[in-house]
């Protein structure tokens, strides 16, 4: 679905809007107007599920082909752009690559503003991914190093009560971050990367 609001006059690049909602909210309505009061000409917006994968996105992927040189995708979250933290700053190389700029509502980025920084500010969030996943795995490789030395147990996790593994998805479509849905489930964060990862 797509909402355009009508320019006159010769414009040489547009913002390009994206909003996306999980199958659990109701409608898109308060992405798509926030993103036409931020100035952008067409509005590209989808109801769908966070597990499903870009490429199966139609109204993403109709977004992104709309772009050229020059134009700007804005977007009210940087989640919106892909399932997974690694997704979404491949995404955000990719743009970059284009020539197009990226701006999130909530003003985490806005790489026309930043001119020549906007590359170090992608490749700093790169960096960041990157040692989130060397941490996890260093941490997993010491767990199971640590059971086999104490002859604990290798194999599976204790369960997780299903309405909490709910509520973590849920609240993951809902754009809350790890530290959130701790506070708001109890659950360890690695019990959070686990349901999540799981439901990829």
């Amino acid at each position: 679905m797509v909402s355009i609001t009508p320019l006159f006059g010769t414009v040489t690049a547009r913002s390009v809007g994206y909003a996306r909602c999980s199958t659990t909210h109701q409608n898109t309505d308060a992405q798509v107007s926030a993103l036409k009061a931020a100035g952008c000409a067409v509005v590209f917006q989808e109801t769908i599920s966070t597990r499903t994968v870009e490429k199966d996105r139609p109204q993403l992927q109709a977004a992104l082909n709309a772009l050229v040189d020059g134009d700007e995708l804005v977007v009210a979250k940087l989640d919106r752009l892909g399932r997974d933290q690694r997704s979404v700053i491949n995404r955000l190389h990719d743009l970059q690559d284009r020539g197009i700029h990226i701006r999130t509502l909530d003003n985490l980025v806005n790489t026309k503003a930043m001119g020549k920084f906007a590359p170090v500010l992608i490749g700093l969030l790169t960096g960041l991914a990157e040692v989130e996943r060397s941490l996890i795995r260093e941490r997993t490789l010491e767990s199971v190093q640590h059971r086999r030395e104490t002859g604990g147990k290798l194999g599976g996790r204790p369960k997780t009560n299903h309405a909490k593994e709910r509520l973590v998805l849920r609240l993951r479509e809902e754009g809350c971050s790890y530290r959130s849905i701790r506070e708001q489930t109890g659950l360890a964060l690695s019990t959070i990367r686990r349901i999540i990862s799981e439901s990829e």
